[in-house]
């Protein structure tokens, strides 16, 4: 694999083809799929187990909110907040969204 890049000079152009040496598989040998030769790993925290858990139980929230609106909806009983609708439409503006 080569790379054309214009933009590449001094040192950044030597790293890149320091790069493409390390992407070529040595002769009689396979290339590996996603195991690096030199050790290197990713490990996730604990955090992002909680932070999973945390979006699922949002996720099913959100959806019980969303199906008691429709039912609100269909029978003609939805009582929008106009005052809350306004502010949110004005906050929106001003934050440039």
């Amino acid at each position: 694999m080569k790379i054309y890049d214009r933009n590449l000079t001094g040192a950044a152009a030597g790293e890149a083809g320091r790069a493409q040496e390390a992407q070529k598989p040595e002769a009689g040998r396979e290339a590996r799929s996603s195991v690096p030769a030199r050790g290197d790993r990713v490990e996730f925290s604990g955090e992002l187990g909680a932070l999973a858990r945390a979006v699922t139980s949002d996720q099913a929230a959100r959806a019980g909110r969303i199906q008691a609106l429709a039912g609100q909806v269909r029978d003609g009983t939805y009582q929008p907040d106009s005052q809350a609708i306004s502010r949110a439409m004005v906050s929106d503006a001003l934050a440039g969204r």
